[in-house]
């Protein structure tokens, strides 16, 4: 049986003593992983700072599936799909918390010691998109965001990660930003987009196609 010890990266963050405010932040500045400071208005910050707003967004979107699909009198293969795509949300959470804080951290030997995101992360990213689009009919127009309540969640949730995905493009152009996140975040778009299709192929309501008149 695998032991419940920490690991030492993991004892970089679980060490940290979480305080609620420290008045530190007052002058504009904010402290990154490994205690230097910087301006709120950083590009680090605002890459970092947007993968949480994205991951909030995902935390949103997976409560009102599972609230309003996940223990309904629905079809119950119906309802088994929505309670998978909760729980790649809530795995997906938990690699963006990894992601924003490794760009968070600019000191390279602090960087090494914090939790890594895995490589096979955008490639079972890629595999749940494949899984998803294979049940979906082939897509002949552009889909303009609604149809539900949450599939327009879900397309709210994408542009932010595209968002994200910009401001890390943007960081990586001034300091080095590892291969994997940029791609990750990039796939991340793509999976959601194929999710806000596939709920409402599963809620049985129509896609909105554009349509030039």
């Amino acid at each position: 049986m695998p032991s419940k010890k920490s690991s030492p990266k993991s004892k970089v963050l679980k060490g940290c003593k979480i305080m609620i405010y420290t008045k530190t932040g007052d002058n504009g500045t904010t402290s990154l992983v490994g205690g230097s400071r910087v301006s709120k208005c950083t590009q680090r910050v605002k890459s970092y700072g947007t993968v949480d707003e994205l991951n909030s967004h995902m935390g949103l979107t997976a409560e009102m599936m599972i609230t309003l699909y996940g223990k309904t009198e629905l079809d119950s293969d119906i309802r088994e799909q929505f309670n998978i795509l909760y729980s790649q949300f809530k795995k997906i959470q938990n690699t963006l918390f990894v992601i924003q804080t490794l760009l968070a951290t600019e000191d390279s030997e602090t960087y090494k010691k914090l939790p890594q995101l895995n490589p096979d992360a955008s490639t079972e990213i890629e595999n749940w998109i494949d899984s998803i689009n294979s049940k979906l009919p082939k897509l002949n127009s552009f889909v303009i965001p609604g149809g539900s309540m949450l599939a327009a969640q879900i397309h709210v949730t994408r542009t932010v990660c595209r968002r994200a995905e910009r401001e890390t493009v943007q960081l990586n152009e001034k300091e080095n930003v590892e291969e994997n996140i940029l791609k990750y975040i990039n796939r991340l778009s793509d999976y959601l987009f194929v999710v806000s299709r596939f709920v409402l192929y599963l809620e049985k309501k129509k896609e909105i196609f554009w349509s030039a008149e």
